[in-house]
């Protein structure tokens, strides 16, 4: 009936206000649970006293090894570094024309992209939080450029909603903010939320909602000038003769709900992934280079480690080396720092004890793949004004990124044509690299209709087939995370773990390097003290 009531509960209401605006209250609760708060990075770590010539073996030169290794040789530690692959840097990582990689199964794939174009595989992005990232890149001088997550011309797509016609995040976003707000300013009218509002706010509440949401004189959200300037116009303001603007007209807020296009706005609102962000001039893996440049001497490639044994004196590890196979090799220190991924550390023989082996074999790792495409041309920018940012789909590719450098420049562009978590992951990794690709073309065609002519060529990184890792990144439960975060963290004799799985900030190299940096302090106690 055009008369009865609105009513809306408060757990409904609370539910919508958070998908919208709820940052501040994602944010506390996400802190409460330990997933948001800043980093606590608070500058270069200072380790005073002498170690007297102590020598550390680091397992691995990703960024959470290199990170150990610079900081305890400056520290007066004589430090070496073992490393699986022929390249430092782990999952920072960077694919460009030419490079070459080897799956688990033999499949060899080689990037053939463009001069200059390339491929994130692993992390990409920084949050401006992340403060021990950026203060190393800033040591090292890595230079940073920002990284846009939020761009409001990309697209949010459904199959089975609007014709399985992609629709611009400003339309969807600002349709369901203001049509939540006509709702939300009603029910204040109504005196419905009187008893969550004191009398004196409800006249300041109706303003914030007719601003926010962009309602009219009669608090209502229609095709006006007034919402076309939060969603957009069939005709956008011009100059001369044809410069009367026409508004467009919001989708219904029924049309929105059943979409369940909604549930993607809460990527642009959580904490991590608020502006400002940040990624390297030129691919992720400069903050590897960089830090080659101060430690490379140390590392020692083509490493596969075999064995690790340890002593009331020290530790023995034993490593075949990958270009050169025979008989295996040994090297030994006094201390090991161990950031060696847990799905192959647990498959080592490690004589650690039983509370430190239980943490390594509780810990599964997340599936991720990542697909990256070359285009003739740089469509998105040229036909459809997207420059940068991520639009999502609910197709098994589930996103698709552009670049966030060059705009404007013309030529051929390279997308992140597929992130790829959960169930989709699996069935992707189980797939052939070129069929992989050959789906992310198919299914990204239903977005950007230019796929099909534009393609050229691509490349597919499952994590789950990368030798080195064995999976994306430590994915913990709320209750492995109780019953054995701590026993992993623990200095075990000689040997100390770190990574971005020995973090609460798991995916992320902030996690890795804060590990990091908690090892070597604990370390640098122990060894002073004795």
């Amino acid at each position: 009936m055009p008369n009865e009531p609105v009513t809306v509960s408060r757990r409904d209401l609370l539910s919508l206000i958070g998908t919208l605006s709820g940052s501040a209250a994602m944010y506390q609760a996400m802190t409460s649970l330990g997933f948001a708060a800043d980093s606590g990075y608070k500058g270069p770590i200072k380790l005073d006293g002498d170690p007297k010539g102590a020598s550390v073996l680091i397992l691995g030169a990703g960024l959470a090894g290199m990170t150990a290794a610079l900081e305890l040789r400056k520290a007066g530690y004589r430090v070496q570094i073992l490393e699986f692959n022929s390249r430092a840097g782990g999952r920072n990582w960077t694919l460009r024309g030419g490079d070459s990689f080897t799956e688990l199964g033999g499949v060899t794939q080689t990037c053939e992209f463009e001069q200059g174009l390339y491929l994130n595989p692993g992390p990409w992005r920084i949050p401006r939080h992340h403060r021990a990232v950026l203060d190393y890149c800033r040591r090292l001088g890595v230079a940073l450029e920002p990284f846009t997550q939020l761009n409001h011309n990309a697209f949010l797509h459904a199959t089975g909603a609007f014709g399985g016609a992609p629709q611009r995040i400003r339309e969807i976003k600002a349709d369901f903010q203001g049509q939540v707000s006509e709702l939300l300013a009603k029910v204040t009218q109504q005196g419905r939320l009187d008893e969550l509002v004191t009398k004196e706010d409800r006249e300041t509440l109706m303003q914030a909602l007719r601003s926010w949401g962009a309602l009219d004189r009669n608090y209502a959200y229609k095709a006006n000038l007034n919402s076309a300037e939060a969603r957009g116009y069939v005709k956008d303001p011009g100059g001369g003769l044809t410069a009367v603007p026409i508004p467009s007209e919001p989708i219904a807020l029924s049309d929105i709900l059943k979409s369940r296009l909604w549930r993607h706005l809460q990527n642009f609102a959580r904490y991590n992934f608020q502006t400002t962000m940040f990624q390297p001039v030129g691919g992720m893996d400069m903050i590897g280079k960089a830090f080659v440049r101060e430690v490379g001497e140390v590392i020692r490639y083509d490493a596969k480690v075999t064995r690790i044994q340890q002593d009331e004196h020290g530790v023995t590890v034993t490593y075949t080396d990958l270009k050169a196979p025979g008989m295996p090799q040994q090297a030994r220190a006094d201390w090991c720092i161990c950031t060696i991924p847990l799905p192959i550390l647990g498959q080592l023989p490690v004589n650690v004890g039983g509370r430190m082996k239980a943490a390594i074999d509780a810990v599964p790792y997340s599936s991720s793949v990542k697909i990256g495409l070359q285009f003739k041309r740089r469509f998105w920018e040229e036909d459809e004004a997207i420059y940068g940012g991520i639009s999502y789909t609910d197709l098994p590719i589930q996103q698709i990124a552009y670049p966030n450098s060059g705009y404007n420049s013309g030529g051929k562009g390279v997308l992140l044509g597929a992130y790829i978590f959960g169930p989709n992951a699996f069935e992707f990794t189980s797939l052939p690299p070129a069929e992989r690709i050959a789906r992310a073309v198919e299914f990204g065609a239903a977005i950007h209709p230019q796929y099909r002519a534009k393609y050229e060529n691509g490349v597919s990184v499952a994590w789950h087939r990368m030798p080195f890792t064995m999976g994306c990144a430590g994915d913990w439960s709320e209750a492995a995370r109780a019953e054995h975060y701590a026993n992993l963290c623990q200095i075990d004799g000689r040997i100390v773990l770190a990574g971005e799985h020995a973090s609460y900030i798991p995916a992320w190299q902030e996690g890795a390097i804060l590990s990091s940096l908690d090892a070597i302090a604990r370390l640098h106690e122990r060894v002073v003290k004795a």
